[in-house]
């Protein structure tokens, strides 16, 4: 069974910064893009940044964009996300996703994702 894990989430006071790991199993992790995205309490879920399988290609919300940085480490089959100058609205559950689309079907998996908080 395909497994994201999630972890670095918590308590962070404004400016602070976390990094975020997402560890993949049971599946090709290079073949995949991967993202993370967040969904704060009462709002929906949304794109914070990708990279492409064979990495090098990213894109970002342009809320985030210069301050966090997603990166991917296919021979441990992981992706980080890189979380500076942190600000109360980045307050979310961020979530991993492994995406590939074939010519025959869709593959699109998901973390149970971690927690960040944003508060002095």
């Amino acid at each position: 069974q395909v497994q994201l894990v999630e972890s670095g989430g918590g308590l962070v006071q404004p400016g602070g910064s976390l990094r975020l790991s997402c560890v993949a199993s049971r599946f090709t992790f290079s073949a995949y893009a991967m993202s993370w995205y967040r969904q704060a309490p009462g709002k929906e879920r949304e794109l914070v940044a990708a990279e492409t399988s064979a990495g090098g290609v990213t894109n970002y919300a342009d809320s985030v964009k210069g301050r966090f940085t997603i990166s991917r480490d296919n021979a441990k089959n992981t992706v980080y996300l890189q979380m500076n100058s942190l600000k109360p609205e980045d307050t979310a559950k961020y979530y991993c996703n492994a995406f590939q689309r074939t010519s025959l079907r869709v593959y699109d998996y998901w973390g149970q994702g971690t927690q960040v908080i944003v508060s002095s």
